[in-house]
């Protein structure tokens, strides 16, 4: 796949970006550029990463920066439970039982984008378990893997908020809209985690068939056909043997997974909060690991099975496979890590969106063109921060009372939020998982660069922020009910 988007090397363009950062924040400093957290009052100003305590911060915490990376521990972690259920042999079965033939490649684009759509339910895990398995489906029935990886990407980022089912950022994009509601005295009881549900239930299809659509029509005859393409065994018949392991695993699986189910919704449930709520528990903070330890254990039972494994040493053969492939992911992984810690040590990104904000907040517009322009401000403001929460934190206490007073109730601006926040998730380059994305394309095209994943995920993004942005324009003249 080659890209005229001349752009770097993934580990040249964060160390670049890095940089930038240092800069920037060297010029903000001297311009003593400093802006109020609406929600304490409290203020906080540009850092700089040139001066004498910057140097010593950069040096002090180049090694915890990039031990702490949120994703590094998620995606080791994911990695075992799917190298071992690869390399058994497992998920080579499970392809060879679903896909029979060549014809199937609409229902497999089809199940791709519904998987990823639905993915925020377990959090982020989408990004990490979805995008190999995609590229491995995709290729079974002759599509370019890379057309797997983008079209998951980007089913899983830009439908990140649209679900038909309750997501675990529900809950806390919800509090803190409610927080913000009570605080500025505008609370109407319409901020609990189901406020948007009917609209998000709703958005689901529209920007599932926007995805397909592109994938379909664009996307797959624009990368053409991979050109590793091999001859492959997918159609080949299960043995007997074969079969038996594999429903064996599966039986495995559903008892593993059952026993999880009643460890966390039962009233004997370990797994729930303290309080027997569901957000922070441990089912929720280890759901990653739950899943990486059932994948592994449903390929334990099926390479034992069918005579793959015969000891430990296959097992621990499989666990350390990924790692080998993960190689150039640690490398992306560091110099993106000291990106992102840099830009939070400066507070660069804070102070620029508290001030785009302020500006959006005192603009003149009637409710429906301030929600439009709320959108686009949100869309941009996620291309350089990226987190819904830390976004959410900040300008709920800017907008929810602003938007009250022209009449715009809070879950309508939480709703609104919610589409510009995840439609340009696929384009911003300061994306957590970017590294990973990009790692997982290399394996199919070494040349593969932001500049290649932006070239086709930049019509997935305009139009689903176009198409979704007219789906609440027409919510809000007929005046349905967003949600619970």
């Amino acid at each position: 796949m080659k890209s005229k988007w001349r752009i770097p090397h993934p580990a040249t363009m964060f160390f670049l970006f890095t940089l930038a950062v240092i800069f920037l924040s060297w010029i903000f400093d001297i311009y003593g550029l400093r802006v109020q957290l609406p929600q304490t009052g409290a203020e906080i100003r540009v850092q700089s990463l040139l001066s004498p305590e910057g140097i010593r911060w950069m040096l002090r915490n180049a090694i915890t920066n990039f031990t702490g990376f949120a994703p590094l521990g998620m995606v080791l972690t994911a990695m075992f439970g799917i190298g071992v259920a690869q390399h058994s042999g497992f998920i080579d079965a499970c392809i060879r039982q679903g896909v029979k033939n060549r014809r199937n490649t609409k229902k497999i684009i089809l199940w791709v984008i519904i998987l990823g759509l639905l993915s925020n339910i377990v959090g982020d895990a989408g990004y990490i378990i979805l995008l190999p398995i995609a590229a491995t489906l995709f290729y079974s029935v002759g599509l370019n893997p890379v057309a797997g990886i983008i079209t998951a990407y980007v089913s899983v980022s830009c439908g990140y908020s649209a679900n038909v089912m309750l997501s675990t950022m529900d809950p806390l994009i919800a509090r803190t809209t409610q927080e913000a509601a009570i605080d500025s005295g505008v609370y109407q009881g319409n901020t609990g985690p189901l406020c948007n549900y009917y609209f998000m239930s709703v958005s689901t299809f529209i920007i599932g068939a926007i995805i397909y659509r592109i994938t379909c029509k664009q996307l797959i005859p624009s990368l053409g056909e991979y050109e590793g393409m091999q001859i492959s065994e997918v159609y080949k018949q299960l043995s007997r043997k074969e079969r038996r392991a594999m429903t064996m695993a599966i039986v495995v699986g559903m008892i593993y997974a059952s026993i999880i189910l009643w460890a966390t919704f039962s009233s004997w449930g370990i797994l729930r909060g303290v309080n027997g709520g569901l957000i922070r528990s441990p089912f929720i903070m280890g759901i990653l690991f739950l899943l990486s330890l059932g994948a592994a254990i449903m390929g334990m039972v099926y390479g034992f099975s069918s005579g793959r494994y015969r000891t430990d040493g296959d097992v621990i053969e499989g666990l350390a496979k990924p790692m080998k492939l993960l190689s150039g992911y640690l490398v992306i992984a560091f110099f993106a890590a000291q990106m992102f810690a840099c830009l939070e040590y400066s507070h660069l990104d804070k102070c620029v969106a508290i001030i785009g904000a302020n500006l959006l907040s005192s603009v003149q517009a009637g409710p429906l063109w301030t929600l439009i322009l709320f959108i686009l401000f949100t869309a941009t403001i996620n291309l350089i921060m990226v987190s819904a929460t830390a976004k959410w934190a900040f300008m709920a206490f800017i907008f929810v009372p602003v938007f009250a007073r022209m009449g715009i109730e809070p879950d309508m601006t939480q709703c609104a939020f919610r589409i510009g926040d995840s439609a340009t998730n696929a384009i911003t380059p300061f994306m957590f998982y970017m590294p990973l994305v990009l790692t997982y394309m290399q394996q199919y095209d070494k040349q593969a660069t932001y500049g290649s994943l932006l070239k086709y995920t930049w019509r997935y993004s305009v139009y689903i922020l176009i198409g979704w942005t007219m789906l609440l324009f027409i919510w809000y003249l007929t005046g349905l009910p967003l949600g619970l």
